[in-house]
C-alpha cells in the first residue's frame, strides 16, 4: 500500500460496508488516495481535519475506538482514573445503545463522547443518505445517553471524502483522525511491545494518539497502557480530551478561537 496513506488508515475489520468487501478494501492499493483527493496540508490548513494540535504545553490525547465494550471499556476507564486522565472515545452507535451504562460513565467521569458512525461502515463507499443516516443515528443516541451532542467525529478506518466532510459539518462536527507518528496499530494486535514503542516513540505536545476499547480477540491495549500511562505521566504530559486541545490552542493564538469554539 501507499506508504503515504498506509500509514492514514486502518485496515477493515468488518466482513463487508456498504456493499464493499472489507478485505478488497484493505488490499487496494489506491483506495485511500482515491478517498482524499487533496494532501493532508491542505485539510489542516483549511481547519477541515484535525491529525494533531501542536500546542506549547505538555498535553496529549488518547483517543479510543469502536467502543463502548462492557469488558474492556471498564478496564480502560479504571486506568485512566487511576492516573487522572481524560480521553476522547469516538464511540460506536449501536454499542452505545448496547450499553448505555458505559457512555455514561465515560461522560460522568469526564472524557469527552465522540461519533464514530452507527454501525462502523466505510463510509466512502456509501451513499450520501447512508452517511447522514450512520452521523445522525449515532448523534442521538449520544446526546440521549450522555447528556451531551458530541461535536467531534471520526470516520471508520479514517477513510474520507467531500461528502462526508460535508456531513460532518452539516451537523456541527469537525473531523479528527490521529498522529501518524504514532503507529500503536493495537485493534491488530501485534503485541504489547509494539503497542507501547508506538505510543511512546517520538512523542510532541499536542499529539493525538489511537486506540481502541475494543477490538476482535483479546485486547493487549490495556496492559500496553499500563506501561504508556506511567511513563508519560513521568516525563510530564497531562492527558486531556481532544476539544481541550483544540482550546488550548485557541488561547495561545487567538485567530484561532473561534474555530474552536465552533
Amino acid at each position: 500500500m501507499n506508504t503515504r496513506w498506509g500509514r492514514w488508515a486502518k485496515r477493515s475489520r468488518a466482513a463487508a460496508v456498504c456493499g464493499l468487501s472489507a478485505f478488497l478494501l484493505a488490499a487496494g492499493a489506491s483506495d485511500a488516495a482515491q478517498a482524499v483527493p487533496k494532501p493532508r496540508s491542505y485539510y489542516e490548513s483549511t481547519g477541515e481535519v484535525i491529525w494533531e494540535v501542536p500546542v506549547g504545553e505538555k498535553v496529549i490525547a488518547l483517543t479510543f475506538d469502536d467502543g463502548p465494550d462492557p469488558k474492556d471499556t471498564s478496564q480502560i476507564l479504571d486506568l485512566l482514573q487511576q492516573y487522572h486522565a481524560k480521553a476522547t472515545f469516538f464511540i460506536m452507535g449501536r454499542k452505545a445503545k448496547e450499553h448505555p451504562e458505559i457512555v455514561k460513565r465515560e461522560a460522568l467521569e469526564g472524557h469527552e463522547i465522540a461519533n464514530h458512525t452507527y454501525t462502523h461502515p466505510v463510509l466512502v463507499r456509501c451513499s450520501a443518505k447512508q452517511i447522514q443516516e450512520e452521523i445522525s443515528k449515532t448523534q442521538n443516541i449520544l446526546a440521549e445517553t450522555a447528556g451531551v451532542r458530541p461535536v467531534l467525529f471520526r470516520p471508520p478506518e479514517g477513510f474520507f471524502d467531500a461528502r462526508v466532510l460535508e456531513a460532518t459539518k452539516a451537523h456541527g462536527l469537525k473531523t479528527v483522525l490521529w498522529s501518524w507518528h504514532h503507529p500503536t496499530d493495537d485493534w491488530s494486535r501485534p503485541g504489547v511491545g509494539h503497542i507501547v514503542r508506538g505510543a511512546l516513540g517520538d512523542v510532541r505536545n499536542g499529539d493525538i494518539i489511537l486506540f481502541h476499547d475494543y477490538v476482535h480477540g483479546p485486547t493487549q491495549t490495556i496492559a500496553a497502557l499500563r506501561q504508556i500511562l506511567p511513563k508519560l505521566t513521568e516525563d510530564g504530559y497531562r492527558f486531556v480530551t481532544v476539544s481541550e486541545l483544540l482550546r488550548d490552542k485557541a488561547q495561545e493564538n487567538p485567530a484561532e478561537r473561534m474555530g474552536a469554539q465552533q
